[in-house]
């Protein structure tokens, strides 16, 4: 038995160039036209660049755009729930034009573009498709409204990690370095657990309940931008470090960070996060409660639900479905919605605004919920905040996504 394949089937496809190529093609750039990129689209770029989004060769066309959009396919047939796109309000740029793409914050030249399509698209249906809702308090809906009015589709040649590598060090991993270490490890069956948050005690059970029937499980943790108040990705790191370290038997998990920022599309999200693990190796995704969802705007397991609505082939990559997981006092340990009968009085369960506050004053967070290792990094965190800062600051305690 092998790791899964690719997407699409084939090989890796990562387009960031290296030794003389690179070299060549960023002293081209230097003349080329300027255009700045939002932060999504900076992670889409080094996305890109290492392979994660395998087989996509750039940006999408309209006939890609629509495909996606409408029933999850490109325009080639590949299937892929959300679109890959490249905004722009230049009226200068044409299709046929030779473009730089510039990290919108660092000013950094992350790609060239050679641009083949430019198109206008209905924002409204984008929106209702992906994210099923075109209200403005919706973070994914407000990210694609304030796109450009025209998109630009066409190839592109990635020149940088964007500083992921200098920053996460031996935590950010291409899709090659995850299969490679997975084949070392002499893993086969790997799920991935997909946090945007710090992992407490209801996490931990979940990776632990797939350690079970896996080799191995990927601990893969977003290092783009998340919404305002969300647990920073460093801090998050530090947090899961020691609890492995502490709470999981070795040689059964590997910690690992990817560069895109959260969309908060919910069950759209939750089946491209399986798609790109899939490059990354892993033949399952940990879909828990709330995955890759954002305040009421979808069902509690409607990221669940949603892979069944795919064609059985779409993917390789296979859901690992969990209930909602907790302590329940009368079971006496960790529990789920499908295991333990008894009442919600039972269950240790901590609002978000209870354990802010209690993390903002020093206390010590109930052991049921959090282990104290992982309580003191975040209490650090907190401590470090202002009083402003920390009642922005939402912490989710059940999402694993």
């Amino acid at each position: 038995m092998a790791l899964v394949n690719p997407h699409g089937g084939g090989s890796l496809k990562p387009l960031l160039l290296e030794g003389n190529a690179l070299k060549t093609e960023l002293a081209r750039a230097q003349s080329l036209p300027k255009l700045k990129v939002s932060s999504r689209e900076a992670g889409d770029i080094i996305m890109l660049g290492i392979g994660g989004f395998t087989p996509l060769d750039g940006f999408m066309t309209h006939g890609d755009w629509e495909g996606v959009c409408d029933g999850m396919k490109m325009a080639n047939g590949l299937f892929w729930p959300i679109p890959v796109t490249l905004s722009t309000n230049d009226e200068s740029i044409k299709a046929g034009s030779e473009i730089a793409l510039v990290d919108g914050e660092t000013g950094e030249i992350l790609a060239t573009m050679k641009v083949t399509e430019k198109y206008g698209i209905d924002k409204a249906h984008e929106c209702m498709e992906v994210y099923k809702t075109t209200d403005l308090e919706h973070p994914g809906v407000k990210m694609v409204m304030a796109q450009g009015k025209h998109n630009l589709a066409g190839p592109i040649k990635v020149l940088s990690t964007g500083g992921f590598k200098e920053k996460y060090g031996e935590q950010f991993m291409t899709p090659a370095e995850t299969r490679a270490k997975f084949e070392q490890m002499g893993w086969k069956r790997v799920a991935a657990f997909q946090t945007r948050n710090p992992m407490h005690r209801s996490h931990e059970y979940l990776a632990k309940i797939a350690i079970e029937t896996m080799d191995g499980v990927l601990i893969h943790s977003l290092l783009g931008n998340l919404k305002p108040g969300d647990i920073p990705a460093e801090v998050r790191s530090e947090a899961i470090e020691v609890l492995t370290k502490n709470y999981f038997a070795p040689n059964t998990t590997i910690q690992a960070g990817y560069p895109l920022d959260m969309r908060y599309a919910g069950p759209r999200e939750a089946l491209l996060h399986a798609l790109f693990r899939q490059n990354y190796g892993c033949s399952h995704l940990i879909v828990g409660r709330d995955h890759a969802g954002v305040g009421d705007f979808y069902g509690p397991f409607d990221a669940q639900k949603i892979f069944d609505e795919i064609p059985h082939d779409a993917l390789e990559t296979k859901n690992m479905n969990i209930d909602w997981t907790f302590w329940c006092k009368k079971c006496g340990g960790m529990a789920s919605q499908r295991t333990c009968p008894h009442t919600k009085d039972d269950r240790i369960l901590l609002s978000g605004t209870k354990v802010r506050s209690m993390l903002s004053e020093g206390q010590d967070l109930p052991v049921e919920f959090s282990r104290p290792e992982v309580a003191k990094v975040l209490q650090k965190y907190y401590a470090g905040l202002s009083a402003e800062q920390n009642v922005k600051v939402e912490l989710n305690g059940h999402s694993a996504a």
